[in-house]
């Protein structure tokens, strides 16, 4: 029976006739050595998984506290290496589905919560794939505050962190999920997989991908037949029923290719004929074109940044596309990667500061970057508004002193102005 469909039994449109009414979805999972194939041989593959992270992590974070909190927060980071470590984690998510950020106190037992930190208490930050680390038990207590996530993870024996899927209770060390920083690769419809894990952002364009990549080859094979030489031999069908013929026609036009190099020359017999057809790429680069915009679409990238190619179209520039996908990293950012990385905060704050003031806050730097021009209008823009409200008295003025001196420092208009 179909629902919701638009259906013709006079036409057979939809009916069981139909060729499109027997159309179903396959899943066809990608295990882990298909993934590594993928990633490590696949241009596209690798630059789907590479470049969000990348684009998520290269401008980093701005701290909001007092000057002296700043670099001493920055100094930890600096010193445990967090923001090549979150990029890496979030590479090892996308491409295996999964992998987490271990926080380190080297406090005894790690099955046990992570005590309140002290100044320099966090020793080390992990980073760990989804074959490297297994999450125990999911709590489904709808009540507990913990509901949806693992309640243990277990950190597989080295004998094991080679095999596709590692059982919780195999080797290895127990985690608390206090000293785990989850990063789930490609949401699952019922939040988990059977694993506790997600899919690789392969699994769904992998498609995609693979089209692409045949495309290309396709095209790369024509090339050797570009030119194809065609000789037309009289009564060729009957002497090919003769023994040897076959062989002796071989060795007869491969010696007469020898002597097309030799004197530049093709010599044949004067009843043969020799013609030469030439293949047409007209339309080729069109369609491997269509074949990346495919696969740049299923990936959710531009293709001016996927492909790294210049923008096509009259008065066509980029920017706006750009921009979009800027908007939606930042989005990531705000949404998915800001809270999952809050554990690793508070715990980076404590060991930075020794205490955790309730101001300290952090926010994303932006990904699009003013160009001078740009730039210095808007500085002059801030500029006239803040004479504005200086004239008019609206605000104190060492409340404004203060603000405007944090904005230009903010904007970094003036190198070393903080410090000075």
């Amino acid at each position: 029976m179909f629902l919701d469909t638009l259906s013709n039994l006079v036409a057979g449109l939809f009916t069981g006739k139909d060729k499109l009414a027997h159309d179903r979805f396959g899943l066809v999972l990608q295990d882990r050595g298909q993934l590594d194939a993928a990633y490590r041989g696949d241009w596209i593959a690798r630059k789907v998984i590479d470049v969000p992270p990348f684009d998520m992590t290269r401008e980093w974070r701005r701290w909001h506290a007092a000057p002296e909190q700043i670099a001493a927060i920055e100094a930890e980071e600096a010193r445990l290496g967090v923001q090549r470590k979150v990029a890496r984690a979030l590479r090892l998510a996308r491409l295996y589905g999964g992998a987490a950020l271990v926080l380190g106190a080297g406090d005894g037992d790690p099955a046990q919560p992570l005590p309140p930190l002290g100044r320099g208490a966090l020793r080390y930050l992990h980073v760990m794939h989804r074959w490297e680390i297994a999450p125990g038990e999911i709590d489904r207590d709808v009540l507990s505050p913990g509901f949806g996530e693992p309640g243990w993870y277990q950190v597989a024996s080295a004998g094991s962190m080679g095999t596709s899927r590692m059982g919780a209770g195999q080797g290895g060390v127990r985690l608390h999920p206090s000293r785990v920083v989850r990063l789930p690769g490609a949401e699952l419809p019922d939040g988990v997989g059977t694993d506790g894990w997600g899919d690789s952002v392969l699994q769904a364009v992998m498609d995609a991908i693979r089209h692409a990549g045949l495309a290309a080859q396709g095209v790369a094979t024509l090339i050797h037949e570009a030119k194809l030489d065609v000789i037309r031999v009289p009564q060729l069908t009957q002497n090919l029923a003769q023994d040897d013929y076959a062989r002796r026609l071989v060795d007869r036009f491969t010696l007469a290719n020898t002597m097309k190099g030799l004197v530049n020359a093709l010599v044949i017999d004067k009843e043969e004929e020799w013609d030469r057809k030439q293949l047409s790429f007209a339309q080729l680069p069109e369609i491997m074109q269509q074949y990346l915009q495919i696969a740049a679409g299923a990936a959710d990238i531009p293709a001016t940044r996927l492909l790294g190619q210049a923008p096509a179209g009259l008065n066509a520039t980029g920017e706006s596309d750009v921009r979009n996908y800027y908007d939606r990293i930042a989005a990531e950012q705000r949404v998915t990667l800001g809270p999952a990385l809050r554990r690793l905060d508070e715990a980076l704050i404590l060991s930075a500061l020794g205490t955790r003031p309730p101001e300290i806050r952090c926010e994303w730097a932006p990904l699009w970057q003013l160009g001078a021009g740009e730039a210095a209008a808007i500085g002059k823009t801030k500029a006239e508004t803040s004479t504005l409200y200086a004239a008019s008295g609206l605000i104190p003025a060492e409340v404004l002193a203060r603000a405007v001196r944090n904005q230009v420092v903010e904007d970094g208009l003036y190198p070393g102005i903080e410090a000075a």
